[in-house]
C-alpha cells in the first residue's frame, strides 16, 4: 500500500457525475498522484476477433458508464476500495490496428511498467487477445501464474486461419510459453457448441478445470466458489472475465454470444465468493458497445472492474494485517 493518503474521484455531490473528465470512476489520471497501489489502463484492441469486431471501443465505453459508479464503499465486500487504496486510470495502451503481433508486444512492453510486486494492474479490452501480452508482462514480475477464466469459450484453440495468436487461441498460446501454474486454472461458464469433442480433452491436457453453466444448474454457486477457492489455493492468479460469460440478455454489446449464459447475480456471486484469493492482475474483454444501444453491457463491465479491484484491495488489506500480526508475533 502506498504511504500517501489516497487522492479518490471527484466528488459527485460537488461535481454532478456526468460532467468532467471521462475516466474509470472519476479517478485521478496516472500522472496527478506521486504513486499508486491499482492501475486501471484500457487496451483498444480487438484485431483477433474472429466474429462481430468493435471491441476496440470498449475502454472508452466501459470508462463512460462507470461514471454510474459509487465507488466509496463496496457493501458485499466491506471496504472502500478508492480511499484504503490509491487507484489511478493509466489511460489507454497505444498499439497498431494492423498486425497481430506487433500490438501484442506493444502492449506488453506498456503494460510491464505499471506492474511490480506491490503494484496491480487490471486492464479493459479490446478483444480477449489482450490477455495474452497482459500475462507475458505480469510473468516477469511474478513469475507463472494460476488463470481464473470467466468466458462462454474455451480460448485453447490452436489457431485461426493459420495465425498463433488470436482471441480464441491466447490461453493455449498461455500454457504452451510456460506462463500458467500447472493444474491451478479454470475455465468458469463455458456453454454452447465447440469445433469438435477433443477441444476439452485437449482442454484437459492443458491443465484446465471446467465448471460449464450447465454444472452450476445441478451444484449452485456455493458450490463452485468452494471448488474454485480449493484449486486456486494462495497461487497468485489473474482473472480474465470475458463479458460473454454473461447470458445475451445482461450482455449483448459482445462480438461472440452465446444463449445460456450466466446471470448478473450468478456472476457477481461468483467474483465476490472469492474474497481472499491473490489476485495479482486482471482483465475485463470483449466489450463491444455498438450491439447494445442501452449500455446494460457496459454497465455490468464497469461494475465488474469495480468488483476486482474491491477484491485487490481487500486481500491487500488482509495481507497487511498478516504481516503486522507475524511481526508481532516474532518480537513477543
Amino acid at each position: 500500500m502506498t504511504t500517501h493518503k489516497p487522492i479518490g474521484p471527484v466528488d459527485a455531490t460537488k461535481v454532478p457525475r456526468y460532467a468532467g473528465l471521462g475516466t474509470f470512476a472519476r479517478l485521478p489520471q496516472i500522472d496527478r498522484v506521486p504513486d499508486y497501489d491499482i492501475a486501471i489502463v484500457g487496451v483498444p484492441f480487438d484485431g483477433g476477433t474472429s466474429f462481430r469486431p468493435g471491441a476496440r471501443f470498449g475502454p472508452a465505453a466501459v470508462r463512460e458508464a462507470s461514471r454510474l459508479l459509487r465507488p466509496g464503499y463496496h457493501p458485499e465486500l466491506e471496504v472502500e476500495p478508492v480511499y484504503e487504496a490509491q487507484v489511478v486510470d493509466a489511460g489507454d495502451i497505444a498499439c497498431t490496428p494492423y498486425d497481430i503481433s506487433r500490438a501484442v508486444r506493444e502492449i506488453e512492453e506498456q503494460a510491464l511498467p505499471l506492474i511490480s510486486e506491490d503494484k496491480r494492474l487490471i486492464s479493459i479490452g479490446g478483444d480477449h487477445t489482450i490477455a495474452l501480452p497482459m500475462l507475458r508482462a505480469l510473468n516477469k514480475v511474478h513469475g507463472p501464474v494460476a488463470l481464473l477464466h470467466f468466458d462462454a469459450h474455451l480460448d485453447t484453440w490452436d489457431t485461426y486461419f493459420d495465425q498463433p495468436v488470436t482471441h480464441g487461441t491466447i490461453f493455449r498460446r498461455a500454457f504452451e510459453e510456460g506462463l500458467l501454474v500447472e493444474d491451478k486454472s479454470m475455465h468458469v461458464g463455458i456453454r454452447g457448441p465447440v469445433y469438435d469433442r477433443n477441444d476439452f480433452l485437449r482442454d484437459h491436457e492443458f491443465g484446465f478445470q471446467i465448471i460449464r453453466c450447465s454444472d452450476l444448474d445441478v451444484i449452485g454457486v456455493p458450490a463452485a466458489i468452494a471448488q474454485v477457492k480449493e484449486r486456486l489455493g494462495d497461487t497468485p492468479v489473474y482473472v480474465s472475465i470475458d463479458i460473454d460469460v454473461l447470458d445475451p440478455a445482461y450482455a449483448p454489446g459482445t462480438g461472440t454470444p452465446e444463449m445460456g449464459g450466466l446471470h448478473s447475480r450468478e456472476l457477481l456471486a461468483l467474483l465476490r465468493g472469492l474474497n481472499g484469493i491473490n489476485i495479482v492482475g486482471a482483465d475485463v474483454v470483449e466489450v463491444a458497445p455498438a450491439y447494445d444501444h442501452a449500455d446494460i453491457t457496459t454497465v455490468a463491465a464497469a461494475t465488474l472492474v469495480f468488483d476486482l479491484l474491491a477484491l485487490m484491495v481487500n486481500r491487500s488489506k488482509a495481507t497487511s494485517v498478516r504481516e503486522l500480526q507475524e511481526a508481532s508475533w516474532t518480537a513477543s
